[in-house]
């Protein structure tokens, strides 16, 4: 079969590690296996895994070309790419719940502010109505009580040929001092990685090491550092360390803690989700219930002061090791599950693509019913409490032959309701170049001063627009429009997405590092205009503007 996975990022996951090793298997079993992500990526992102280079690499552009008897969406947000890729049949790979993966939302927090939303967004990924594979029983019993789906179970193999017993080691264990492992990237919340290393240096645990994803150089509290190492070069690290302190909060089945007790080692783990798949309590772990840290202090100090309970908990989960499958079995399994799907009726594409259209669609309207919600509380009072990161400005760049990329863009915060001058500094990628300003993240008035583009080194002015009249040269797009001529060029911003396009740089030097520096204020409507040095008659003189401006304040609530 020719079988395609729509992957976010190719990068150390322990997500992206478990779609290569099914990739790999599945192609080992004769099938044609591709890997699809939205832009090209280079083979060095995804060398750490011994054998991602034999899959085949498509961009989502280059897979749209091409018909698949079976594509595979394997995180919430590819469910949203399917309608751009073509196949016999289309089957969600869950790896987890990733709706808590949320942080907490915060109105103040331009980053936080819709994260209830964001939540819901990811959980209507469920909805579809295709096949689904998963990893673990709580994700399958979670599918199925609140969806109806009856997912196919799929466990995570290991690589017993990597991960055992014999083997080296970076440093031989040391009978009676205990060395602890923790893991996990060092900035992903639900990982507690700070939390981890600092209960350990609260037992009094004398080495602790740090393996991590993240690229870092060093990390406070750790007495040895492994960065972004390759796979084969994590067994002698756990064949070199006692006990792995694991508490992730939010977990789907993760396979360190397994990885460890091949290796000869035992782990604490929070009682997270996916845990008891193979975790058991005093038999070859400790589970602490989640946040209970003396706990934790406790069951690494019992482990230091004890070596016989150490020896026993590594019996424990030496005998889990023994009986878990390898990854040539798991491939086995999940080969199975994709011919029991293809031998079924083909998916509509018609009703994936609508499906996926009104699901864009009603998300939009609760994002945008949100933004309505809070312009009417904004109109009626001024902004609660003084954090500075409620509004935030966006400069996006980018070279006309390159086209504008997701990720080729510069911002920083500010506050509302007061003048501020922002700089961000950007790099010429190629010619002509160029630069979009969006000024806000919210519905209200934005008031431009200045914009410049500088070169940082030269001091070279490569742009600039000082008055209302210069302004004339920029493209409003998205959700702004011009709303008159005063002292300052007024916009009205519509909803969170107001877009000024600078005319193209055509000259220059390809690597030369510019300064864009914005002075700006942005305000509520109702305060734009009762402010008495503003005439509204004047700053709204574009025709239909302030009947639209009144229209859309009655509408939402009526101004103060």
């Amino acid at each position: 079969m020719k079988i395609g996975f729509l992957l976010g990022l190719p990068d150390i996951t322990g997500g992206t590690y478990v779609i290569y090793e099914h990739g790999t298997r599945l192609l080992d079993l004769g099938h044609d296996v591709s890997i699809i992500t939205e832009e090209p990526v280079s083979a060095a992102r995804y060398r750490w895994h011994p054998r991602a280079s034999a899959l085949r690499w498509l961009s989502l552009a280059e897979a749209a070309k091409e018909r698949f008897d079976i594509i595979l969406p394997t995180w919430w947000q590819s469910v949203f790419q399917l309608s751009r890729v073509h196949a016999g049949h289309y089957v969600y790979f869950v790896q987890s719940i990733e709706s808590r993966f949320i942080k907490a939302e915060d109105p103040l927090d331009s980053d936080l502010r819709n994260m209830g939303l964001v939540r819901d967004y990811r959980e209507s990924s469920y909805t579809i109505d295709i096949p689904v594979i998963t990893e673990a029983e709580w994700i399958r019993n979670y599918l199925y009580e609140n969806y109806n789906r009856n997912a196919y179970l799929v466990r995570n193999g290991i690589r017993k040929d990597l991960y055992r017993c014999d083997g080296p080691a970076v440093e031989p264990r040391v009978r009676g001092r205990l060395r602890a492992l923790v893991e996990g990237p060092v900035d992903v919340h639900y990982k507690n990685v700070p939390k981890s290393i600092a209960l350990c240096r609260q037992a009094g645990i004398e080495e602790i090491w740090l393996l991590t994803s993240s690229d870092v150089q060093s990390v406070d509290g750790v007495d040895r550092l492994f960065s972004r190492v390759g796979i084969e070069q994590t067994p002698a690290i756990y064949r070199s360390c006692d006990v792995l302190v694991k508490l992730s909060s939010i977990e789907g089945m993760f396979g360190p803690p397994l990885e460890m007790f091949h290796c000869g080692g035992t782990a604490i783990v929070y009682a997270v989700t996916g845990h008891d798949e193979y975790i058991v309590h005093n038999k070859n772990s400790y589970v602490v219930d989640q946040d209970q840290d003396h706990e934790v202090v406790a069951c690494l100090q019992k482990l230091q002061q004890d070596p016989d309970e150490l020896d026993r908990l590594k019996a424990g989960g030496a005998e889990t090791a023994a009986s878990w499958p390898d990854w040539s079995e798991a491939a086995r399994e999940f080969d199975r599950a994709l011919r029991d799907i293809s031998s079924r009726p083909y998916t509509s594409k018609t009703y994936v693509d609508k499906w996926l259209d009104r699901l864009v669609a009603d998300n939009g309207r609760r994002f945008q019913q949100r933004e309505i919600e809070r312009f009417r509380a904004r109109e009626r009072a001024p902004v609660p409490g003084d954090d500075d990161r409620h509004n935030f400005i966006q400069v996006y760049y980018w070279a006309e032959e390159q086209g504008l990329s997701p990720s080729g863009f510069e911002g920083a915060y500010f506050k509302s309701g007061e003048p501020v001058e922002i700089t961000v500094t950007i790099t010429v990628s190629g010619f002509p170049f160029w630069i979009r300003v969006d000024p806000s993240v919210r519905m209200g008035v934005i008031m431009l001063d200045s914009i410049k583009v500088v070169d940082r080194n030269s001091g070279t002015v490569r742009y600039s627009c000082e008055s209302p009249e210069q302004f004339n040269a920029l493209y409003a797009a998205g959700t702004i429009r011009r709303i008159g001529r005063t002292d300052r060029a007024a916009y009205l911003s519509t909803g969170d997405d107001p877009q000024l396009i600078l005319p193209a740089l055509t000259t220059g030097t390809v690597g030369e590092r510019l300064d864009v520096t914005i002075r700006l204020e942005e305000c509520g409507v109702g305060e734009y205009l009762e402010v008495p040095d503003r005439d509204p008659s004047s700053a709204l003189a574009a025709p239909g503007i302030l009947q639209r401006v009144k229209r859309m304040l009655k509408r939402v609530g009526g101004s103060r």
